[in-house]
């Protein structure tokens, strides 16, 4: 079971891709309101451990619980709407849609979930003004700087209130002082929402943003608090 007030774990998760051990082993825990940075150099298993969380890959053995329900036992379609409802996703480039506009593109995932298009970009320019871009809601994601793209991105993962935030790299394609911006408000706004944060990064400066390290090599994982 997991440890009481425990939001998403997930234990002894194994993960091979071919002959390649993606995942051996690894464990994980992450409590409501807390940033985790997971940290490791390039190939460790960070992010596969990441995709295993958010229910997008299914580990070979091991298991995740959230909520206090596995993923397993969930079918496709409940793990789809897991992750457009509970869970949002942050990635290293954003990944907005060209075709529409920052305030279409932060108001797409409630769209998608059946929210009226003028209710939807209301939430979507509150939470732009919270991210400190609600100017750049006419814009196209091309007219916009890489850091404004990138808290544009980070309001469409909050806008539907999800109770785990998945970030991967979010900083990676950015300047040093566009990461710290970003890092900021991606943090006090999960926080004021009392969202948890899974931050996958390699660069320590990101890692200091996080209440808690998680170390990843070589497919195993490491609570650095513990090990203190």
């Amino acid at each position: 079971m997991p440890p009481a007030g425990t939001l998403l774990c997930a234990t002894g998760l194994r993960k091979t891709y071919g002959s390649t051990a993606a995942l051996d082993g690894a464990d994980f825990s992450i409590h409501p309101g807390e940033v985790v940075a997971v940290m490791g150099p390039s190939g460790s298993g960070k992010s596969t451990l990441l995709h295993c969380l958010a229910g997008i890959v299914p580990p070979d053995s091991g298991t995740v619980t959230y909520a206090g329900r596995e993923l397993s036992a969930m079918n496709d379609a409940e793990r789809s709407a897991l992750r457009r409802g509970e869970f949002g996703f942050v990635f290293q480039f954003g990944q907005l849609v060209p075709e529409l506009s920052c305030v279409e593109n932060v108001a797409l995932p409630l769209r998608l979930t059946g929210v009226k298009r003028k209710q939807a970009e209301r939430t979507a320019l509150d939470w732009m003004a919270r991210l400190e871009v609600a100017e750049l809601g006419d814009k196209r994601p091309g007219e916009v700087s890489g850091g404004q793209g990138q808290r544009v991105a980070v309001a469409r993962a909050l806008v539907t209130g999800p109770r785990v935030l998945f970030a991967d790299e979010p900083t990676g394609a950015l300047d040093s002082l566009n990461g710290e911006l970003v890092m900021q408000l991606l943090t006090e706004a999960a926080r004021s929402a009392n969202a948890a944060v899974v931050l996958v990064t390699h660069e320590a400066r990101v890692a200091a943003y996080s209440d808690r390290e998680i170390v990843v090599r070589d497919g195993r994982s490491r609570d650095m608090e513990r090990a203190i």
